[in-house]
């Protein structure tokens, strides 16, 4: 599994902004994909003590 973080400290406001539109750009242009680890049913019964069906 590939969890994906900066590991770092930012030293000015916009920096995080930055880094995050730089790797969004990349993950788009790679048309990475997202690996799922749970249905919707599975999901819908952990969460549903925070809304109503």
């Amino acid at each position: 599994m590939d969890i994906e973080c900066t590991g770092k400290r930012f030293e000015f406001y916009r920096d995080p902004e930055k880094n995050v539109t730089a790797w969004q750009k990349t993950r788009n242009r790679k048309k990475a994909k997202i690996k799922w680890f749970f249905t919707r049913e599975k999901a819908d019964l952990k969460l549903s003590k925070y809304y109503t069906i």
